[in-house]
């Protein structure tokens, strides 16, 4: 595996300013040697002037640009020099090629896919992945293009990760789901997307989903069976609220010595609290004008 070593570039604007002076030197010398041309002395000037302007041109290919947050990769037919990341302007040895990879921080989004999670259920997912690239050797010469590389590998850990998963926790709170633990999902998304790209060089900074759903066939089906659920949900939490009220009740009733009730006496309150407390509809109070018993 080849991975990134930094080599330092000799500075573009020395070269330039000194070589600037030298091309008007030897433009000058090749007209003067064109202009006597009849001369012997002439023409060694003008194939001397005309050759070094040649040599004047082939030393511009060398100079390159770079800006912040980008990188050469240097290569020397076929082999590999090193990386330069230092902005600024530098010269190279103009037989090398040098190719422009970015460090920048970049976002992959990517499209719906559809795919069965744990339990069957064909599901829409998307997810949003933060990469960059901190080594660039690896990028450009461990994968054939490491920009599709990241958009396939993260769909795979994508669809990997929703066949693991249920979409919703239905039958146990404590089950790792993909709607109910978006937290735990990323981390592990990040993780299953960092091990496929590591060998293409890449930092995954960020990895989330962006879009969940159920496929259209089923989503209508799954919408009641939610709110079946939130329903059962809510009429526990209201029959649990309802039975402690009712014990406060009977205790306080019993330690304040309000009243001495009687197991059928106490058997009826609580049925009579029950169905005020857990009704739907407002109850109507009925006065008992008569004896308690």
């Amino acid at each position: 595996m080849i991975q990134e070593r930094t080599i330092q570039a000799r500075p573009g604007i020395p070269v330039l300013l000194l070589g600037l002076p030298a091309l008007l030197a030897v433009a000058i010398l090749f007209f003067v040697g064109a202009a006597n041309f009849q001369d012997g002395a002439g023409v060694a000037m003008a194939i001397f002037g005309l050759i070094t302007l040649v040599v004047f041109f082939i030393t511009l290919a060398g100079f390159s640009a770079i800006s912040p947050n980008e990188a050469r990769v240097v290569q020397l037919f076929g082999n590999y020099k090193g990386t330069v990341h230092e902005q600024g302007l530098w010269w190279f040895n103009p037989f090398t090629t040098r190719k422009k990879v970015s460090v920048r921080v970049r976002n992959f989004d990517s499209d719906k896919l559809k795919v069965n999670d744990r339990e069957g259920n064909p599901i829409e997912i998307g997810a949003v992945v933060v990469w960059k690239v901190v080594d660039t050797a690896e990028a450009v010469f461990e994968v054939d293009d490491y920009e599709d590389y990241v958009t396939v590998q993260s769909e795979a850990a994508l669809r990997n990760l929703a066949t693991r998963y249920p979409y919703d926790d239905h039958e146990t709170e404590h089950e790792i789901s993909l709607r109910g633990h978006t937290t735990e999902i990323a981390e592990r998304l990040k993780a299953e997307v960092q091990d496929r790209l590591e060998k293409a060089g890449v930092e995954v900074i960020e990895a989330r989903i962006s879009h969940l759903a159920y496929a259209q066939e089923i989503a209508s089906a799954m919408l009641q069976r939610q709110q079946a659920g939130a329903i059962i949900a809510a009429r526990r939490r209201i029959v649990d609220g309802a039975v402690g009220m009712v014990e406060m009740a009977l205790d306080q009733l019993k330690e304040n010595g309000v009243v001495d009730l009687d197991e059928e006496r106490k058997a009826a309150m609580v049925s009579n609290l029950l169905v005020v407390l857990c009704g739907e509809r407002a109850t109507q109070p009925v006065v008992n004008a008569g004896s308690l018993y």
